[in-house]
């Protein structure tokens, strides 16, 4: 917890997690983090003054989280919280992590009752999140929020190259695991598992993937025999879609090295072969042999904003100037790959934003420099949605996160 305030992912933290350990560690961080905004309001109140150690901050925040989540097992948790700051700082906060826990125990009607009338610890985002929302979701703001703090489904995609979507749904039953067909090649499971436990997993059957992300490459109209572009593919769940709808000649392009050889991994656990390449999208003289593409996948870096509930830690570290930065980024990243895209081919520009300046109005700025753009209609695979017919904007819900999707034609 420290680290992520001081502005470290989780995961790198909990990699060094001894593994029998993680899970739990894990489910204690990253429900600290979504609740973060209540959890910090709390203890705005229950001290007097700021306090300078980070790690016994963030004991706190653990602490006063679980003393929410468990109440029956208050002692427990004071108890421990206590042992935990005695090898902190030689032990001299013991007594005010005491203090400050059992305070909150005698209080904890009148703070809750505070904490529900404040806007960041009720909704538990950024001031600026909140009000970005309001304005951009007038009628779906507090959905999208309290998606953003709930914890995230569990969806799979079956490769029907190797399995057919109702005979492993069969399999799961068998293992014991409860699902539910979203399609013909996904399911969303009623509670998480690892991945170790669904059948086929390791034989490239199976993957896991969010259903909103899964509509990428249907989206894209793949035909046998087309030469088509993930442009920046990592960790590859799109670019192995790909794959599984239709035999084409794909080249997957990925900046960090690390991060391209996940893709590598991914597609070689399914089956499936691409050309891996490590380079910046932008770049063209770096990677391009002049070919052009009939069809890209433009999934580009974003604020990450309808993935929240995923990487909770997003929504404390992202700040409103990162999302001029990003979309600033994706700009250079459509008019750079415009110019590989065959006349006639399509790109489909995609994002995990729930931002107007990174999706809608990307896509408008783009279209009024491009006279040989022409927007295509997207059509919805669900409910929840909003835009127009040339735009495909999921928000976050119970089967999906937050995705948009725009899809551009290259006239000839």
């Amino acid at each position: 917890m420290a680290g992520v305030i001081a502005g470290h992912t989780p995961e790198a933290r909990l990699a060094a997690t001894a593994a029998a350990a993680r899970p739990a560690v894990m489910d204690l961080v990253f429900g600290t983090l979504r609740d973060h905004g209540r959890g910090d309001f709390l203890l705005g109140r229950l001290l007097e003054k700021q306090l300078k150690d980070a790690l016994v901050h963030a004991l706190l925040l653990v602490a006063l989280f679980r003393l929410e989540q468990r109440p029956a097992d208050a002692h427990t948790t004071v108890d421990q919280a206590v042992q935990a700051a005695a090898g902190i700082a030689g032990g001299r906060l013991k007594a005010l992590v005491n203090g400050v826990l059992r305070s909150y125990l005698r209080r904890r009607e009148e703070l809750l009752a505070a904490a529900a009338g404040d806007e960041v610890a009720h909704w538990r985002h950024q001031h600026w999140w909140i009000e970005r929302l309001r304005t951009e979701q007038p009628q779906a703001w507090q959905d999208v929020l309290a998606a953003g703090n709930s914890h995230p489904p569990m969806s799979l995609r079956v490769n029907r190259r190797r399995a057919a979507s109702a005979d492993f749904l069969g399999e799961l039953a068998a293992a014991g695991i409860d699902g539910r067909a979203l399609d013909d090649t996904a399911i969303r499971l009623d509670k998480p598992v690892a991945v170790e436990r669904l059948p086929g997993f390791a034989d490239g059957r199976v993957s896991v993937q969010d259903w909103g992300a899964q509509q990428a490459a249907r989206l894209l109209d793949l035909r046998d025999g087309q030469h088509v572009l993930d442009a920046c593919a990592a960790p590859g769940g799109k670019a192995a879609h790909i794959l599984e709808l239709a035999d084409v000649e794909l080249t997957a392009l990925e900046l960090d090295p690390e991060r391209a050889g996940r893709v590598r991994d991914n597609l070689a656990r399914l089956g499936l072969r691409a050309e891996v390449r490590v380079a910046d999208c932008r770049r063209l003289d770096d990677w391009w042999d002049g070919r052009p593409f009939e069809r890209i996948l433009a999934d580009v870096p974003c604020s990450a904003s309808g993935v929240a509930r995923r990487h909770p830690d997003i929504k404390w570290l992202r700040r409103t100037a990162d999302v001029a930065r990003f979309a600033q980024a994706q700009a250079a990243i459509l008019d750079a790959l415009w110019r590989v895209l065959a006349p006639g081919g399509t790109m489909l520009y995609c994002t995990c934003s729930v931002f107007r300046a990174e999706n809608a109005a990307q896509i408008e700025a783009f279209a009024a420099r491009h006279a040989d753009a022409r927007r295509l209609p997207t059509h919805s695979p669900t409910h929840a949605t909003t835009g127009t017919d040339e735009e495909l904007q999921l928000l976050p819900g119970p089967d999906h996160d937050g995705f948009y999707y725009a899809l551009l034609q290259k006239l000839a």
